[in-house]
């Protein structure tokens, strides 16, 4: 069966690679996870991580967070200083199904991420399915990030996608809501077989 759709965005960290803070914070605190939680939750937040992604100079985030929480230094340089231990690795099922998509010549098949334009590089040398991509939108580099819906307008312009043509898959439902916003198809992401499970309804698999 054919689909109607013609370009599909994937979504990079939590779809196609597992990251996670936990990885680097669950071993520095000893296994200890409501600790973990708590300093996750309370300094090194994941809205300010966001603030990186979105093209903040890290160095300058990192010494203002430990000017705010001093007592916290050594856990706060732990966040970029051991950042590639975050990164989990691929989640394999996922990539299968990114190399099914690309295998059918049918589609135009792009990525928007919520990245640091900073640590981006060492996930281009380390994953070599980012280079399968026609394009990435890396949200540090665009000085601008999900949800806001100036990133998805440039990404509709600057890949010429059609947007009640493309399908936008991401594991934040908040992200999926904002492209669904402007016309875009949104499958949120829980797991690589319920992904794969919505491809086929919609005839793309």
């Amino acid at each position: 069966m054919n689909s109607n759709y013609k370009s599909i965005i994937f979504d990079l960290g939590g779809v196609l690679i597992d990251w996670k803070p936990e990885y680097v914070f669950l071993n520095a605190f000893d296994g200890d996870k409501e600790k973990t939680d708590w300093f996750i939750k309370n300094i090194c937040t994941l809205d300010w991580n966001e603030n990186q992604d979105a093209g903040y100079p890290i160095a300058q985030a990192t010494e203002e967070l430990v000017s705010k929480h001093p007592e916290w230094e050594e856990y706060i340089r732990m966040y970029y200083g051991n950042w590639e231990q975050m990164l989990g690795g691929p989640i394999s099922e996922t990539v299968d199904i990114l190399k099914k998509l690309i295998a059918k010549e049918t589609y135009q098949i792009v990525a928007l991420t919520n990245w640091s334009n900073e640590t981006f590089p060492i996930a281009l040398e380390r994953f070599e399915f980012l280079h399968w991509f026609e394009g990435i939108i890396v949200s540090g580099a665009e000085k601008t990030r999900k949800p806001f819906s100036e990133i998805y307008e440039l990404t509709i312009d600057r890949f010429d996608i059609d947007a009640t043509k493309a399908i936008f898959i991401d594991d934040n439902l908040r992200n999926i809501k904002a492209a669904e916003n402007i016309g875009i198809k949104g499958i949120h992401f829980k797991s690589p077989q319920l992904l794969q499970n919505e491809l086929n309804f919609l005839n793309i698999l």
